[in-house]
């Protein structure tokens, strides 16, 4: 894994009285175990607390790396303000998706923030903390396919395109068991696959289709009409590390509250909120009035 210090990733300010709030409850509520929070209770000389977070800087906007390779987005930002908050050292680790979980249950990481559904299997693993934004499948197909549907992909003679592990290999698993699927590493070669025609379709999160139809406009099409219920993104922690995912849902809840969200989406997400608003699709924080995920679609 590659390690990146907090002091290569730029610090935003959250609002005092949440900070001074947070620090109280810091010295109480997660302590250290070989300098990363454990909720042991206690904490190395000089009282500062580091907390690794395992992120696949492959996803931008919300994990990526800037033009000077540090990393960079939504999730590292939400991050560091959590750090700043509750008096922690914040440490990425930048971790293959297949690896994200292993990392926690390793003690190579302390939390896992990378755009991960909860999922019963993965909860079966790991804690997940409450959702903190909602997303939904959509398909990117090649051009030429005629796909315009996820029924139209579960034919023989078909080739489905999904990145190991997701939750479009899941979705692909179980419903497109005639169609022959080809589980690759990372989004791009799924993608490349469809544009270059060796796969009829790949099936990923709405915003990725829209990112990668945008930049492959002659070779594919994307395919938007929703086919399962929204998923929930969570902050996973190794099982039984109530501590920590009590202090990351307390921040959650506070972030749906203060404005912490639309701060993020003006930073990083801005031309998206707008396409997602033209096209009709649910955003990923949108929030009824008590904080929780609206269920609208």
């Amino acid at each position: 894994m590659n390690s990146y210090s907090a002091s290569s990733i730029s610090r935003r300010g959250l609002i005092a009285g949440v900070a001074v709030a947070a620090a109280a409850l810091a010295g109480c509520s997660g302590g250290e175990k070989n300098g990363a929070a454990s909720g042991s209770g206690s904490a190395p000389s000089g009282g500062s607390r580091t907390l690794r977070v395992a992120m696949e800087l492959a996803y931008p906007p919300f994990e990526g790396k800037d033009s000077a390779g540090n990393p960079a987005g939504v999730s590292v930002t939400f991050m560091q303000d959590f750090a700043d908050a509750y008096g922690y050292d914040l440490t990425i680790e930048n971790v293959g998706f297949d690896g994200l979980i292993p990392s926690l249950q390793t003690g190579k990481a302390d939390c896992v923030m990378s755009s991960i559904t909860i999922t019963p299997e993965r909860e079966e693993e790991v804690d997940f903390t409450d959702p903190y934004a909602m997303a939904q499948l959509a398909i990117l197909v090649n051009a030429d396919s005629g796909i315009e549907s996820a029924d139209d992909l579960n034919q023989k003679g078909k080739t489905v395109a999904v990145k190991t592990g997701s939750t479009g290999d899941v979705y692909a698993t179980k419903n497109l068991t005639e169609a022959e699927i080809v589980r690759l590493a990372d989004e791009s070669a799924c993608v490349t696959e469809v544009s270059q025609g060796r796969a009829d379709g790949f099936l990923y999160d709405q915003l990725t289709i829209y990112r990668n139809q945008k930049a492959n406009p002659d070779t594919t099409v994307a395919v938007y009409i929703p086919f399962q219920d929204p998923e929930a993104w969570g902050i996973a922690v190794e099982s039984g590390n109530d501590a920590l995912r009590e202090e990351l849902n307390e921040f959650i809840a506070e972030s749906k509250q203060n404005g912490e969200f639309d701060r993020l989406t003006e930073e990083f997400l801005a031309e998206e909120k707008a396409a997602f608003d033209d096209l009709g699709f649910r955003w990923f924080f949108d929030f009824d009035e008590n904080g929780d995920a609206s269920s609208e679609e």
